[in-house]
């Protein structure tokens, strides 16, 4: 009976205990559910996007303790009661309150687009959703050093030349260098012209010849090849239901918009609109 008081006991306690802090500035902390709640209203439509990114989540939590810190120190100094900023943030709590009234009136069903409209959104779209040609290259890049670039061809052409060490250690271009003189996958439109007439005479893991541009020699590898295709619908199902969704919450927007001012016409004095474009700012008279 004691064991089963004393684990009711911490249970209790930790139902109760204090939200974790997830981050500290001087005295200033936030919570882990504070953190929760921010990221639920602003990845309403855009789910995952800092949690799936450790980097650019703990840099966004940082920016909410300092942007705490300014806080505590703007009302510390009463800015808060000065008329200019009471104003602006008048103007702020309804530009937020008119925001969040537009998403309630375009919230979506989570089970919205249902499988069969997702389909056909996909089959319609097809055309539009071609992945073009694509080229998977790696080079070797020497601006205006023949002989380093004689040295490098010489390398090249040794029996068992390992082209990607010859890139690291050699390629001027340092992005390309540090990943073995890969450059990545590249459409046709996305490649100079002189590289991209060479292609078709490489086979795949072959290199080409020094190609002169106006910044130097590039020595081009064909890596591997992705003939144009139409990716199949799991492959861009988050993608496609992410963008069926905003379109479809866009639409409701206007909708709502549209039939509220032919509900409630706006009405503009011409008159007084131009005494407002003649005239300066308030702040600029004084």
């Amino acid at each position: 009976m004691k064991s089963l008081l004393t684990l009711f006991a911490l249970t209790a306690g930790f139902l109760h205990a204090e939200p974790s802090v997830l981050g500290k500035i001087g005295e200033i902390e936030i919570t882990s559910d504070e953190v929760r709640e921010i990221l639920s209203g602003l990845q309403a439509g855009n789910p995952g996007t800092l949690t799936e990114d450790p980097a650019a989540l703990g840099q966004y939590v940082r920016k909410l303790l300092v942007q705490r810190l300014i806080l505590r120190k703007a009302v510390e100094e009463k800015l808060d009661q000065d008329p200019a900023v009471i104003t602006t943030l008048v103007r702020a709590r309804e530009a937020a309150l008119t925001e969040a009234y537009l998403q309630a009136r375009a919230t979506l069903p989570t089970g919205y687009p249902s499988e069969a409209e997702l389909i056909a959104a996909y089959d319609s779209a097809k055309e539009k959703l071609l992945v073009p040609k694509s080229y998977h290259l790696a080079q070797i890049y020497i601006a205006n050093d023949k002989a380093k670039l004689d040295a490098t061809l010489k390398q090249l052409k040794a029996k068992g030349a390992d082209f990607a060490a010859i890139a690291k250690a050699t390629s001027e271009e340092p992005a390309s260098a540090a990943k073995n003189g890969e450059i990545g996958w590249l459409t046709a439109e996305q490649i100079q012209p002189e590289i991209r007439e060479k292609l078709p005479k490489l086979t795949l893991n072959t290199h080409s010849e020094p190609i002169s541009l106006k910044d130097g020699w590039h020595i081009i590898k064909l890596l591997d090849v992705r003939e144009a295709h139409t990716p199949p619908l799991g492959q861009i199902r988050v993608q496609l239901t992410a963008r069926i969704r905003s379109e479809r919450t866009q639409q409701l927007r206007q909708e709502f918009l549209s039939q509220l001012l032919r509900d409630h016409p706006a009405a503009i004095n011409e008159i007084e609109l131009g005494k407002l474009n003649s005239q300066p700012a308030p702040s600029a008279r004084r």
